[in-house]
């Protein structure tokens, strides 16, 4: 197998993308599935294109992703996160153009646990003065 390929690991909240950018015609294929067909919302589907689209690479790579856990929010940050560490080993130029739109950063945001005493992380017992 000479062909070149970049892999990287991207995450959000509970969900874990492994991404793989092979040379292509910029195919995205998530879970053995089409983009369009695993994504319903068009919101979400522009969020896996956004590191593409920035950088202009949208025609040059294949993209194949194996995505678990979290919501569908989620993985469709976990795999931007993925294709933006993908594409900076691919080509190191395209760093400081992905790193100012933000993408190579975690987002840090997670579930807040339930405390003991409330009902949810913050949501108390209805108050009742009798």
């Amino acid at each position: 197998m000479s062909e070149v390929c970049y892999n990287a690991v991207g995450r959000r909240k509970k969900a874990i993308a492994r991404v793989r950018l092979i040379p292509g015609e910029g195919n995205i294929v998530i879970n053995k599935r089409e983009l369009d067909n695993y994504f319903g919302l068009e919101t979400l589907k522009t969020v896996v294109r956004q590191p593409m689209t920035l950088t202009e690479t949208t025609g040059r790579f294949d993209v194949i992703v194996n995505v678990h856990g979290g919501g569908y929010t989620g993985q469709a940050g976990a795999i931007r996160h993925g294709i933006a560490r993908a594409l900076v080993k691919a080509d190191e130029e395209l760093k400081p153009a992905i790193k100012k739109a933000g993408f190579l950063t975690r987002d840090p945001r997670m579930k807040e646990r339930k405390k003991y005493g409330l009902k949810a992380a913050r949501r108390a017992p209805q108050f009742s003065k009798r």
